[in-house]
């Protein structure tokens, strides 16, 4: 591998692990706060914290029909309720390879690197997918 190679590598590595990086502590930042405020209080849950344990034993179909939580991307329709913000934070940390893949599809694009690039687009087209709940129902 030449110079110009290996500082190409080092320049893609170093861009996905900064756009990680920073997606990890963002998503883990948002647990945090939103579990906080959720123990706390501050955010009114749709579940009450002293019911879980009562409903931690059925069976999910019946969990969510008592507790009106949806399935799917339903979810962000409650997501000012304490126990449902959370999910927030866990989307963040799901998706963060995908502004990762997109940071470094430029420096593929530029060195004319076209597999890397298509790598990259397929996986960002996979994702999505994946994320958009067509296969599987969303749950």
């Amino acid at each position: 591998m030449t110079d110009v190679q290996k500082d190409f590598v080092d320049a893609a590595q170093q861009r996905y692990a900064r756009w990680l990086a920073t997606g990890s502590r963002l998503g883990l930042a948002v647990l945090v706060a939103s579990f906080v405020a959720y123990v706390a209080g501050w955010i009114a849950p749709l579940v009450p914290l002293e019911q879980l344990p009562a409903l931690w034993n059925q069976p999910v179909a019946q969990y969510l029909q008592t507790t009106g939580q949806p399935t799917g991307w339903g979810w962000l329709a409650l997501v000012q309720r304490g126990d449902v913000l959370n999910l927030v934070g866990i989307a963040l940390l799901a998706s963060c390879s995908l502004p990762c893949l997109l940071a470094v599809m430029p420096l593929y694009a530029r060195a004319r690197d076209r597999a890397f690039v298509a790598i990259c687009v397929l996986e960002v087209i996979v994702l999505v997918f994946a994320a958009s709940g067509i296969i599987g129902g969303g749950h």
